[in-house]
């Protein structure tokens, strides 16, 4: 007779722990792909997929013998594919931005909008609108979104620290400041502003990604890159971070310098969001928290797999934007708003239940 050997308790207890972390990223991938396929197909003009692979193959002179007209061929490369890669690059850069902040912050409710990144970009964005001038050509509104965006954080972060520490409740109280300052600065700025640009600036504020052409998606995706692969080299050090300053320190860790690292690439990332979309928040919020509560809070794996994620979710709102109230689109930051409002409130109860109180 012969003997089946069974796995032990430990055994399965170390599977089911890894188990999720094994699916997450197909699982990602093929909502990814799902959200891709829905948002090039649907719309004022439909888009069979099929006809999406055979425009795509007839770009590349290859024909697949599927008939589709010039009317979807234009709006598949003109309109519908910058999009869905604006979408994909803002979704993945404020998601992973966020997790790399709550990261950094020690701290749950660190996201992008909440700390000043979203505002203080706006605010550098919306200057140069007012001026009307672009010094460095297309990579003028991505700078200057940046620099805005760092300026705000960097003061945030500073205000915030007391003991050699950051409070929850004193980093976003410390961003409702900031983000008040900034709000004050925009809404001078819409003050001075022509009718033009106050147009241009109220659409801009509520979030879209109407104006995507290729010659915004190439600049914003490079520095998103840029910004993106940053974060990603320094997971580890976000994990030592986790332990603790002091901790991280004696295993080698520079708390400093990493700090203001991730700063740094966080708010390039974000700012570059920013400039291509407008304010589009809980992004950064809501898609790490989901994440880390299946695949627990190795950076190593949080950061890519929120990247995926944002990349899905505002594909999603995007695609809801779009074709719920058809002819017209929503802002999409009105969207996101309505997703990420209710989950942000039942995160903070979650959150002042589990610490007994904000006293």
């Amino acid at each position: 007779m012969r003997l089946v050997s069974r796995p032990n308790g430990a055994t399965w207890g170390a599977w089911a722990a890894i188990r999720p972390r094994v699916a997450l990223y197909p699982m990602l991938g093929g909502l990814l792909v799902v959200a891709l396929l829905l948002n090039v197909g649907m719309g004022a003009v439909q888009i069979a997929p099929d006809q999406v692979v055979a425009i795509l193959l007839d770009r590349l002179g290859i024909h697949a013998g599927i008939d589709f007209t010039v009317q979807q061929e234009n709006v598949l490369w003109s309109i519908r594919l910058p999009r869905v890669a604006l979408a994909m690059i803002v979704g993945a850069g404020l998601a992973m931005s966020g997790a790399a902040l709550q990261g950094i912050f020690r701290n749950p409710l660190a996201d992008p909008g909440l700390i000043g990144v979203s505002s203080g970009a706006a605010v550098g964005a919306i200057a140069l609108i007012i001026l009307g001038t672009a010094p460095l050509g297309w990579a003028s509104q991505p700078l200057a979104a940046f620099a805005g965006a760092l300026a705000i954080t960097l003061g945030v972060y500073v205000l915030s620290r007391n003991g050699g520490r950051t409070e929850v409740v004193t980093l976003v109280l410390t961003g409702v400041a900031m983000n008040a300052i900034a709000g004050s600065a925009i809404g001078l700025m819409n003050f001075v502003a022509t009718d033009a640009q106050l147009r241009n600036i109220v659409f801009w504020t509520m979030g879209g990604l109407g104006g995507a052409t290729w010659d915004v998606v190439l600049p914003v995706g490079l520095f998103s890159c840029l910004g993106m692969v940053g974060l990603w080299r320094h997971a580890r050090a976000l994990n030592l971070l986790v332990l603790g300053e002091r901790e991280a320190y004696h295993l080698g860790v520079s708390t400093e310098r990493v700090r203001l690292r991730v700063i740094a690439f966080a708010t390039l990332v974000a700012g570059c969001a920013v400039a291509a979309s407008g304010i589009v928040g809980f992004v950064g919020l809501v898609v790490p928290h989901l994440l880390r509560l299946i695949a627990g809070p190795d950076h190593r794996t949080l950061l890519p797999a929120s990247a995926l994620g944002g990349a899905t979710l505002v594909l999603g709102a995007d695609l809801v934007a779009r074709t719920v109230v058809m002819p017209a689109e929503l802002p999409l930051g009105i969207v996101t708003a309505l997703a990420g409002g209710p989950y942000f409130l039942w995160l903070l109860r979650r959150t002042r239940a589990a610490q007994g109180g904000w006293a």
